[in-house]
């Protein structure tokens, strides 16, 4: 019996996290921390950034050229980490507020669609 791995095998511990963070495009990757709430992103948060330096070594590691599905999801995981990141050490409370304001600033296009 095979099972799809979601991520590469080192990051197993972050599969329960890819379904809903490990989003495709910077567009989707705001959205999901506008449409998530302040336990979803300091779960997230909390599980994810320790990771972040070994992920990284592991991701540059790889080069953009060999990585494969899971990568790809490692990769947009650490991304939505980006945005959450902002959300849970600098908004805070006020994330909300800042949420109802990016509501307007939508993402048109970004570097090599990411």
């Amino acid at each position: 019996m095979s099972t799809q791995t979601l991520l590469p095998e080192s990051f197993a511990a972050l599969e329960p996290y890819v379904a809903g963070w490990a989003r495709n495009g910077s567009a989707a990757r705001a959205g999901r921390r506008g449409n998530s709430t302040a336990e979803e992103r300091e779960a997230f948060y909390a599980a994810v950034a320790g990771e972040l330096p070994r992920a990284l070594d592991y991701l540059d590691a790889k080069g953009f050229a060999a990585l494969d599905d899971a990568d790809q999801r490692l990769m947009n995981m650490m991304l939505c980490l980006g945005h959450v990141a902002l959300a849970v050490e600098q908004q805070n409370d006020a994330e909300p507020r800042h949420a109802r304001d990016r509501a307007h600033m939508h993402i048109t296009h970004t570097p090599a669609g990411a």
